[in-house]
């Protein structure tokens, strides 16, 4: 079915996808204005047999109302949850957004103004047109695409622009996180044209358009992108930067950074070159510093020849990550990592962008006394990672390779699908100094023979995107048949002992832990962080002895398991992030009642008793460094 397999897509769309050019994130500044799109737009699902008719008709020549039934569908967020319609839930194919925008006729009238339409991000596929002009493409469910609407816009001064996307959430063997498409064809048991979407992650795939639709503008000559990098010797900060611009020959560039006070520290000219800053405020992770997530304002600001300004403003947190092979170092200090796994996930929302949300996740993980989070198993939202700077939250940003299951989705499309995705997601978060580890997978079956030469190239390439931090990925694989751990800097690995494995044993955990621990460190000698360990909690469900799923089984098992991190975390491992921080939702399952229940919170954020347990002992490992002040420590509210 073609709708179903994206390949064909180019068939219609014709376009090629690359990754060029910058992805600042839209800021307002004296030369640059935004202008926000969310909120109700007109919907409609491709139902059609083979989800085609919106192309075959061309839904995008019109406003879509006009090509049959639509409704309301809130933006952002997923659009499965919206309805009662449990079709539309689990639907499989292209659904279809429509936005009428006014553009600002000042923004219209000066010729010297550029105009820029933005999808913060759509899963998993996306056509955008304006006005019925296709503008752009993009592949991928977690990372923002945008286009320059000018010559389309300014063809029709005086009327609304109308903003169409289709979506199409089909997953296939070379997508990212991967998936398969099966057709069921026995007549006597499944409706013609049936078909199940299958994945192998454990999670809800939900779909539509989960962050920020905005039109924001530069002008004609215009910074692209920025790139720093940061250093410090004594007392002394260095920030080396390169700016890029376009439509300019003859750029002048000016750079001034200064601190949370306005006081300006340093200044530099030209397009690349070094800050130095005297007394640097060095960025510290939360508890392990009085004085964490400290940000400078890195002004750029363009000159061109024409006499064009163009102004941004980039946080700077000037700090240094270094790996050894029994520590991980911020700052050249030891740091910890004790913290959480998450999801974008939440209920009628799912995976939509909520900023309510965000800032109760971000208080009740300071209220644990969490200092760091993975961003299982997809880049989250860019303003959960300024979010993170601001609170010297340190952060592994996780790319979408989940599910990597099959021998097809190590091959070489797969892979060049994989580098294109990298290079997107380090091109975005590049400047964040929360961001402090690359991963570029979870869970893969690292054991297939095409794995050693999959994450050698994927491994490589990440680094030479950035030389800054290290890289890794999330494994379950044995220690001595994985083929892609010797290219990664630090050892991730999840393991569910006394729930997936020896399920309500929970007297073998210390032995089987401390054998993996002594395993992997003996073999390669590098420091080690459990990703994941945890276990399903029903909330209010209690028994004593404890049993599976009640709140007590899943306190005795962190337990075990916080017993075993306590020695070794005296030798080489650096890290323990619990799966998972919330309960979220899933496919329907029989080992799933209403999704995952690892959460330390239920979905609606209230606590369970292994969230109280966790709080005792992060903040016991927090009061250990000696730096907190006195208000800080636990048990001070």
């Amino acid at each position: 079915m073609w709708p179903l397999k994206l390949a064909c897509l180019a068939a219609v769309c014709g376009l090629t996808v690359c990754v060029t050019g910058g992805m600042l994130y839209p800021r307002e500044s004296p030369s640059r204005e935004r202008k926000e799109l969310d909120g109700l737009w007109t919907f409609r699902a491709d139902f059609s047999p083979d989800r085609s008719a919106g192309f075959s008709q061309a839904w995008f020549n019109q406003p879509l109302a006009e090509t049959g039934p639509v409704i309301d569908m809130a933006v952002p967020s997923s659009f499965n949850d919206i309805t009662q319609d449990a079709e539309l839930r689990d639907f499989i194919g292209w659904v279809w957004y429509e936005k009428e925008a006014w553009v600002p006729v000042r923004w219209l009238q000066d010729k010297d103004t550029r105009i820029v339409l933005r999808v913060g991000s759509a899963h998993y596929y996306s056509v955008v047109w304006v006005n019925g002009v296709k503008v752009m493409e993009h592949e991928g469910g977690h990372l923002p695409f945008e286009a320059d609407i000018d010559s389309v816009i300014r063809k029709e001064m005086g009327m609304p622009c109308r903003i169409t996307v289709a979506v199409n959430n089909t997953l296939d063997l070379h997508t990212l996180p991967p998936g398969t498409i099966q057709y069921m064809n026995d007549r006597t048991k499944y409706p013609a044209g049936y078909f199940i979407q299958g994945y192998n992650f454990d999670f809800f795939n939900y779909a539509g358009i989960h962050r920020s639709v905005l039109l924001y503008t530069t002008p004609r000559a215009y910074i692209d992108d920025i790139t720093v990098d940061t250093t410090f010797s004594d007392s002394t900060g260095f920030v080396f930067y390169n700016v890029s611009v376009v439509g300019t020959a003859k750029p002048v560039v000016k750079i001034a950074l200064s601190g949370k006070d306005g006081r300006c520290v340093a200044t530099a000219d030209g397009t690349s070159g070094i800050l130095k800053v005297p007394e640097v405020n060095l960025w510290w992770p939360y508890l392990m510093h009085e004085n964490t997530g400290y940000l400078y304002s890195m002004e750029v600001q363009l000159m061109a020849e024409s006499g064009q300004i163009d102004v941004y403003v980039l946080p700077v947190g000037i700090r240094t990550v270094e790996v050894t092979s029994s520590k991980f170092l911020i700052n050249k200090k030891p740091f910890y990592f004790h913290g959480v796994n998450k999801h974008e996930d939440a209920d009628i929302r799912g995976k939509g962008f909520d900023w309510p949300l965000i800032v109760k996740d971000f208080n009740l993980m300071k209220w644990m006394g969490a200092n760091s989070f993975r961003t299982s198993h997809y880049p989250y939202a860019e303003e959960i990672l300024q979010m993170a700077d601001r609170h010297g939250i340190v952060v592994i940003d996780e790319c979408p390779g989940v599910g990597i299951k099959d021998i097809h989705s190590f091959g070489n499309k797969s892979l060049a699908h994989h580098l294109v995705v990298m290079e997107e997601m380090v091109r975005r978060d590049k400047n964040h100094p929360s961001v402090v580890m690359w991963s570029v997978a979870n869970e893969p079956a690292a054991e297939m023979p095409p794995a050693a030469f999959y994450f050698k190239q994927l491994v490589a390439h990440t680094k030479s995107l950035d030389r800054t931090r290290p890289v890794t990925f999330i494994t379950d694989s044995n220690y001595a048949r994985d083929l892609g751990a010797p290219y990664v800097d630090v050892i991730c690995v999840n393991s569910y002992l006394s729930w997936y494995h020896d399920p309500g044993h929970l007297e073998v955990i210390p032995i089987q832990l401390n054998t993996e621990f002594d395993n992997w460190y003996g073999k390669y000698q590098k420091p080690i962080i459990q990703s994941e360990y945890g276990a399903d909690a029903v909330p209010g469900l209690h028994n004593d002895p404890p049993t599976m799923f009640t709140e007590e089984y899943q306190k005795q098992v962190l337990q075990n398991y916080h017993k075993v991190f306590d020695q070794k975390r005296k030798e080489f491992v650096i890290g323990e992030l619990i799966w998972n921080f919330a309960d979220f939702m899933t496919s329907q399952a029989i080992t799933r009642v209403v999704g995952n229940k690892k959460g330390m919170f239920t979905r609606q954020r209230q606590p369970k008793s292994a969230a109280f347990l966790l709080r005792e002992r992060y903040w016991t490992i927090a009061n250990e460094t000696g730096v907190l002040p006195t208000w800080a420590k636990y048990p001070c509210q």
